[in-house]
């Protein structure tokens, strides 16, 4: 398998990646710093990837996107499978206060996503095999006071995905969202450790079976189908007086 891997130095794209490593799979690694991922690299390289090329970006800057996508092709001849999982998870109240930093965090979460889904499904359409699978969020599921500029990238990469689901099926495209809750990791080391925070590598693994499933939409863990099944069932008029 070749897999391109963009946000690579991610806690959940590296554990997703230790699994591919396992299978012999080789890897495109995408990050935006160079010295992350040589450790990814390393650490991957010991756990039987066949071949590990890394790429640096700040993946924000989308005219750079289609420079990156032929890089990819060319290195690896072509490619079977795409997972993006840059991002996040930003400031809520610094992003009430700016319009500058709200445009900054949906450029990052939602914008240089389709950019980067926008050139890879031409890409996949044409060779009519493959799969695209994109981390969004729970988040996006319904909009909260708490963090909704973040859940508005994450909402807008959903829609976007259902679409080009439906677009790509003809081609023997698999469109994977997959909808991860609550994760340990760096990106939320700032907030209180609740019951319903998963591990990384529980996570990762699950966007790893989900990718060879070639599922549709995925709940990580799964137990967030039902939370959020009953977070959107919530009345309007009910939810719009709850602290969320």
């Amino acid at each position: 398998m070749k897999i391109v891997i963009i946000g690579a130095t991610s806690a959940i794209a590296h554990e997703a990646a230790k699994c591919f490593a396992k299978d012999g799979a080789e890897l495109f690694l995408v990050a935006r710093s160079e010295e992350k991922l040589t450790d990814v690299a390393n650490d991957l390289k010991v756990r039987g990837a066949k071949r590990i090329d890394t790429y640096a970006l700040d993946l924000a800057d989308v005219s750079r996107h289609q420079e990156l996508l032929n890089a990819a092709i060319s290195t690896l001849g072509s490619l079977d499978m795409l997972l993006i999982a840059h991002g996040t998870l930003g400031n809520q109240q610094l992003c009430e206060q700016s319009v500058e930093e709200t445009m900054k965090e949906l450029n990052t979460n939602f914008l240089s996503v389709v950019s980067l889904l926008t050139l890879s499904a031409n890409y996949f359409e044409q060779q009519k095999s493959g799969v695209i699978a994109v981390i969004s969020s729970v988040a996006g599921d319904r909009g909260r006071q708490s963090n909704y500029v973040y859940g508005t990238a994450k909402a807008g990469v959903t829609a976007f995905l259902q679409g080009l689901r439906n677009r790509l099926a003809k081609s023997n495209v698999a469109v994977v969202t997959i909808k991860p809750g609550t994760v340990d990791t760096p990106m939320t080391a700032s907030l209180k450790k609740g019951l319903l925070f998963a591990s990384a590598k529980t996570v990762g693994e699950g966007v790893y079976h989900a990718m060879m499933q070639r599922k549709d939409v995925v709940y990580l863990p799964t137990y967030w189908a039902v939370i959020m099944f009953v977070v959107r069932s919530i009345p309007e008029r009910v939810f719009k007086r709850l602290s969320m």
